[in-house]
């Protein structure tokens, strides 16, 4: 398997992929500018902890396809390891070891030869952190107590400033923590970064002027009509975007009055795929029951008045940090957690997946609507304005 990441994107694509990434978009921007899922892109951008590998090069000093060519011939003819060194201008001991390194002289093939010595030029060389354990245990106390990285940096080198072994660059500590492959620092340090990151973004890259997802104009909760919060009539929703593993969301609408589910696939969540997305399933329903929707402030509804304009249906938000006040959805995630749950990959379910579990959630008899089905009380209510 390809050490950036998962089968499927060519070299071309990954070049194109942390270019981007080093600009700053998102993985759902990523991903749609590449044909892909978010969560592959994710998959390749987590796996090198959101670090941008280097781009492999050969030394000037190493040998190349052509010079090997030439040893093979060389021995083809039985020319002497001398007399193939002068036609190359390098030291016979240099082509000595290279014949001897890749089978001797009956073996050796220029190629194979080749192929070998750029496969082991791959292989990570291990940080000073990695072969210094004291360094290592050190950086790791100062962690646990909330130290950033740079700070250690920085106290090492005036608690240490003739002692170059035990010196590390904050950017090597930040490798070590977000390259678990490395093996050096444990997962669980990264829960002591301020940050709580898990990956790490570009540090140049200015976001001025680019549509970062905030809500701009966003009515609050407290602007909803009394008839929102008593559920007197049909059409008012709560909605959530729920994450799953590799990156992967889906978004949940419940109606307030009958509690009735929807569930919506979307494909990031970057706020035009979740506008995009909601907005095609709530088209589908009757005018009558599009009246309301109200969201936390997730970033991924940045795009609210464009919904509005699509859909008809006005958007308020909750206070942040107040999920409590859109507790018919909350209440409705935890039972989809019986279908879903923690973990779960949601790019493996279609839009018709999403539709049966929530007819199942939709026909289940509910205590607070006096064991009547959420179904059969959003029918009703349909039916008596109709």
């Amino acid at each position: 398997m390809a050490s950036m990441g998962r089968p499927g994107l060519s070299a071309a694509q990954k070049a194109d992929l942390w270019q981007r990434w080093k600009q700053g978009q998102s993985l759902s921007e990523i991903g749609r500018a590449l044909g892909k899922h978010a969560g592959s892109i994710h998959g390749v951008v987590s796996s090198n902890g959101g670090f941008i590998p280097p781009v492999r090069s050969r030394s000037r000093w190493t040998l190349t396809l052509a010079e090997r060519e030439e040893i093979s011939r060389g021995m083809a003819t039985d020319s002497s390891i001398r007399q193939i060194a002068t036609q190359l201008g390098r030291a016979p001991s240099t082509i000595s070891r290279e014949i001897h390194r890749h089978g001797g002289a009956h073996r050796y093939r220029a190629s194979e030869a080749d192929a070998q010595a750029w496969e082991r030029m791959r292989r990570p060389k291990l940080c000073r952190l990695a072969t210094h354990l004291t360094l290592q245990r050190i950086v790791a106390s100062k962690l646990t107590v909330e130290w950033s990285p740079e700070q250690i940096a920085g106290w090492l080198k005036r608690e240490f400033p003739d002692q170059g072994t035990m010196r590390v660059s904050h950017e090597t500590i930040y490798r070590s923590l977000f390259i678990q492959a490395r093996g050096v620092l444990k997962k669980e340090l990264l829960g002591h970064l301020r940050s709580r990151r898990r990956m790490r973004r570009a540090q140049r890259v200015s976001t001025a002027g680019q549509p970062r997802g905030q809500i701009v104009d966003g009515l609050s909760i407290r602007d909803r009509p009394a008839d929102v919060e008593d559920r007197a009539i049909p059409g008012h929703w709560e909605g959530d975007l729920i994450p799953g593993s590799q990156n992967t969301h889906m978004a949940t609408l419940v109606e307030r009055q009958s509690r009735f589910t929807m569930l919506v696939k979307v494909p990031g969540k970057d706020t035009a795929s979740v506008v995009t997305a909601l907005s095609t399933q709530i088209r589908q329903l009757p005018s009558i029951l599009r009246r309301s929707l109200t969201w936390d402030r997730g970033r991924e509804l940045a795009q609210h008045k464009r919904l509005t304009v699509d859909t008809k249906v006005q958007v308020y938000f909750c206070d942040p940090q107040s999920p409590w006040q859109r507790g018919t959805n909350e209440n409705t995630n935890r039972l989809l957690r019986q279908y879903f749950p923690k973990g779960t990959d949601l790019s493996r379910y279609s839009q018709a997946d999403l539709n049966t579990i929530a007819l199942r959630l939709n026909q289940r008899p509910r205590k607070t609507l006096g064991f009547q089905t959420p179904a059969a009380i959003l029918e009703a209510a349909v039916a008596s304005t109709a």
